[in-house]
């Protein structure tokens, strides 16, 4: 039997200008698909084989945009982080200043005479800055359930939907393993539950066997100790590995298929004429 001795290479660190070459494609990873999670960045470059796919690679990642934000070579809004926010009710030193802050603010209801009401569910908290300028823009509410959602969550948001006269579209996106799918079809079936009513269509968006394939995802082993692993399969993939872009894509698509169009370009129109006269008003009051 042939017997292996311990090698004594040890793996060397990265040199200046290795770093210095990982730190430009992660700036030019972010700069493109912002704003992104740092998870999300992680897996952009390991598709582009900038770190490994292991915690080491993960490290590298987060050190690296932890200095180039704090040098300033990075803008810090370029990367979103939801999980940690501070509650404070909006103050203003005078009527001036409340009223020109809405005028700026100022939305018109675009859903008010559509014939459907739109609802865009999250799994995940880290990502709901990624595709809340979706949500917003279009005035959709963004529902993070961080897993398995409260019961109390899901009661408040069917007493929402229960009386509406018009079909509810509730889109979901989560990880692909036993455990993000298994969510999903419980919110599906607790909303119904709780909201007899209402209409509800609900869709997991994300992420789908067809996205694997056709995005080339990174996947990981299911988890073993998972209790709903057993007829799921032998791969599970994360929602943060789906490209920024791609994220926003499918929320925007998924939104676009009960707004019309030319009401949008119509509304927008008058949302900014109104906008004015809310200008005006403070200015007179000055």
């Amino acid at each position: 039997m042939t017997v292996y001795q311990a090698s004594h290479i040890k793996r060397s660190r990265s040199t200046k200008a290795e770093i210095e070459e990982r730190r430009q494609a992660l700036f030019d990873i972010v700069a493109e698909m912002k704003p992104m999670t740092v998870r999300q960045v992680f897996y952009q470059a390991t598709v582009r084989g900038i770190v490994e796919k292991s915690e080491a690679g993960y490290a590298k990642v987060q050190t690296d945009l932890v200095h180039m934000r704090r040098t300033g070579e990075m803008p810090y809004y370029w990367l979103a982080d939801n999980t940690r926010w501070q509650r404070k009710p909006r103050s203003y030193d005078s009527i001036e200043e409340a009223l020109n802050d809405t005028a700026r603010l100022y939305r018109k209801a675009l859903w008010h005479d559509v014939d459907a009401y739109c609802e865009i569910w999250l799994e995940k908290d880290a990502l709901s800055g990624v595709v809340y300028p979706i949500t917003s823009l279009y005035d959709v509410p963004l529902m993070v359930s961080r897993g398995y959602a409260s019961l109390s969550f899901l009661h408040s948001s069917a007493e929402c939907i229960n009386d509406l006269d018009v079909p509810v579209f509730i889109y979901h996106l989560g990880d692909f393993d036993p455990s993000g799918v298994n969510a999903g079809e419980k919110i599906e079936e607790t909303l119904k539950e709780l909201a007899p009513e209402a209409d509800i269509v609900f869709e997991r968006i994300a992420v789908t066997p067809e996205q694997i394939e056709t995005w080339n995802l990174p996947t990981r082993p299911t988890k073993a100790s998972d209790t709903r692993a057993k007829n799921f399969g032998a791969i599970s993939v994360e929602l943060d590995a789906i490209a920024p872009d791609d994220l926003r894509d499918l929320v925007e698509s998924a939104i676009n298929e009960h707004l019309p169009q030319d009401q949008l370009e119509i509304l927008k129109i008058a949302e900014e004429e109104e906008r004015k006269q809310l200008k005006i008003f403070a200015g007179k009051r000055t």
